[in-house]
C-alpha cells in the first residue's frame, strides 16, 4: 500500500480537560514527487472508536504505526488534507523515515553512503 505514497500513523492516549482518557490516531500521507506540493498532509484523524478503525485499517494495509502522543495532539489540530506546518517538518520527516525503513523502502533518489 505504500507504492507511491508513504503513510504513517501516530496514535496515543491522552487526557481531556475533564481527565477522561481517550485514544487518538492521525494518518499522514506523503506523496513523494507525485505533485507540485510534496508536503505531508493529514488524511484521517479520530478518537476512541474512529482511532481504532484508523489503526485497524493501517495494520490491514501494512502501514507502519508510530506512537508519539505529543505529535498526535499537534497534528489533530489540523484540518483534513491540510499541509503540515513548517514547524513540524523535521519531526514528521522522522516519522516518514521510520515508515520507509519499516516497509523496507528508500525514498526516491536516496543513495546510501558507502
Amino acid at each position: 500500500m505504500m507504492n507511491k505514497k508513504a503513510k504513517a500513523n501516530t496514535d496515543n492516549q491522552s487526557e481531556a480537560d475533564d481527565n477522561t482518557i481517550y485514544k487518538q490516531a492521525i494518518a499522514l500521507n506523503y506523496n513523494e514527487g507525485g505533485n507540485s506540493n510534496p508536503v505531508p498532509k493529514v488524511t484521517a484523524t479520530g478518537q476512541n472508536e474512529i482511532a481504532e478503525q484508523i489503526i485497524t485499517l493501517a495494520k490491514e494495509h501494512g502501514i507502519p504505526i508510530h506512537e508519539d502522543p505529543e505529535l498526535a495532539v499537534l497534528l489533530s489540530q489540523l484540518e483534513l488534507y491540510e499541509d503540515i506546518p513548517e514547524s513540524l517538518y523535521h519531526v514528521v520527516a522522522e516519522v516518514l523515515a521510520f515508515a520507509y525503513i519499516v516497509a523496507g523502502k528508500m525514498p526516491k533518489g536516496f543513495k546510501a553512503k558507502k
